[in-house]
């Protein structure tokens, strides 16, 4: 199980798949729950990390908020590249091409959609440490985690609320963990939004 998951996490097995077209998780929009919390972030210069944010939606939303420090990071060079395309370059954004892993710097807000879903399962406490390192005080991680039966096949892999509570509590103070009512519809129940605060 552990070497077919280890695939999933190198550069060339993502950057294939966005090369491909083999992106099912891309709803070509951001996502309501996402956009819904963004909407109600009043401090707009609050510095905000979207790690795995593939063709950055939500980048493209939170910038037409007023949004003026985001950091958008993905381990491929595709969807950056998409970004580009699409977006000009300014100085209230930054590309970041990089393993999460390895990533150092302190936000306020991490903004998570479908990444925790994408990487191997055995790397999950360190995903949990690992956002608590980056978020600075007083921090926060919103964002949606999926809710269906944990198996080895994936990207996405799946999760329920009893595991991510199990994790996460040693170092987040649950604010909110429940399952989304405004999903897209093919995800509709299969969802958990969830607001987690740096302990």
């Amino acid at each position: 199980m552990m070497l077919g998951m280890m695939k999933i996490l190198t550069n060339k097995y993502w950057q294939e798949r966005y090369e491909k077209g083999d992106t099912g998780w891309d709803m070509g929009a951001p996502s309501p729950p996402l956009t819904a919390y963004l909407d109600q972030v009043e401090d707009k210069n609050k510095a905000l990390l979207i790690p795995g944010a593939g063709h950055g939606y939500e980048l493209e939303y939170a910038l037409s908020l007023g949004f003026t420090n985001i950091t958008v990071l993905d381990y491929a060079e595709a969807p950056l590249q998409a970004i580009r395309n699409r977006l000009a370059q300014n100085e209230c954004f930054r590309l970041v091409q990089s393993d999460f892993f390895d990533h150092q710097d302190s936000y306020d807000l991490i903004l998570e959609q479908t990444f925790f879903c994408a990487l191997s399962p055995s790397l999950r406490n360190d995903y949990v440490t690992h956002m608590h390192r980056l978020l600075k005080s007083g921090g926060k991680l919103v964002g949606l985690l999926f809710q269906f039966p944990l198996t080895e096949s994936g990207p996405p892999f799946g999760g329920s609320a009893t595991e991510y509570l199990e994790r996460f509590e040693p170092l987040f103070s649950i604010q909110t963990l429940e399952t989304c009512y405004n999903s897209i519809p093919p995800r509709q129940g299969n969802e958990l939004f969830f607001i987690f605060n740096k302990k």
